[in-house]
């Protein structure tokens, strides 16, 4: 329990805590572009997820249980226009919840034919920390407008963190060799988020639903804000065809972190062992 509360205050004073940053990672870890800095807004390949799907994910420390998590995409129709809902959810439990509570909720109104976000919510309560903000994408001008803070000038085919996972899983990771660095822009905190993710190769995983086969990838993660080193986390997606997270792991100074999948409902395809 000391181990846990030194692991949240070291992270949270960074302005940075585990869950959080897990969660943005979980949302982007899939934007493997095979070496394209943005997006072409056009689709690829038909869609591996259908309306209703849902991850559900568990934040554990050891054998401490921290968070949860979880992702849904459903469709609406505005004015005769296609629109994919995406809504993610983010909470403590348990012990960690009473050092550090976060209730988050991330939102994303995605474009069907596209893939591009129309516009993002991201609703905060950490720890007492309460921040509220609605940005609106204008993909035409390359601009962005923020609740917050006005309007941004952004790159081509920008992308929130939210959309940006389920834009990635429209597109094939073919021709990936093992080194490969492959780089992502997504408008996150009323500024530009830049990634870098290197591909490891295929790993089989041991989950809950048996061993998996994996895509592996390194995310090039920022020093001295929680990581010790750039290779102190690893993130495991499927290699079928859903391309979903199933695991993400954070080696930090006290211990390793792990987010794994634990639940899943309306998949589009069945999960390959």
């Amino acid at each position: 329990m000391y181990c846990l509360k030194v692991l949240l205050l070291q992270t949270g004073n960074r302005n940075m805590n585990n869950i959080k940053y897990i969660l943005i990672l979980l949302m982007i870890s899939c934007v493997f572009l095979q070496g394209r800095d943005h997006p072409d807004p056009e689709p690829a390949v038909e869609l591996p997820y259908i309306p209703g799907e849902t991850l559900h994910y568990s934040l554990h420390y050891g054998w401490i249980n921290g968070g949860l998590a979880s992702l849904r995409i459903s469709e609406l129709d505005v004015s005769g226009r296609k629109i994919h809902h995406a809504k993610a959810i983010v909470k403590t439990i348990g012990i960690t919840d009473k050092l550090y509570k976060v209730r988050d909720v991330y939102q994303s109104y995605i474009d069907v034919k596209t893939g591009l976000p129309l516009k993002s919510i991201r609703d905060i309560s950490e720890s007492g920390y309460k921040w509220y903000n609605e940005v609106k994408f204008r993909h035409s001008e390359n601009k962005v407008i923020s609740t917050r803070s006005g309007e941004h000038e952004v790159p081509d085919s920008i992308l929130d963190v939210l959309s940006a996972l389920y834009y990635a899983r429209r597109e094939l990771l073919n021709n990936l060799k093992i080194g490969d660095n492959v780089r992502i822009n997504t408008f996150f905190d009323d500024k530009l988020y830049p990634m870098t993710i290197r591909y490891l190769g295929k790993e089989k995983v041991k989950t809950k639903f048996g061993k998996i086969l994996c895509l592996k990838f390194l995310p090039v993660v920022e020093v001295g804000r929680v990581f010790d080193t750039e290779d102190d986390l690893t993130i495991w997606i499927t290699a079928d065809k859903n391309r979903i997270p199933i695991r993400i792991q954070m080696d930090l100074f006290l211990g390793s972190v792990k987010c794994d999948l634990i639940s899943f409902s309306d998949l589009k395809y069945g999960l390959s062992e």
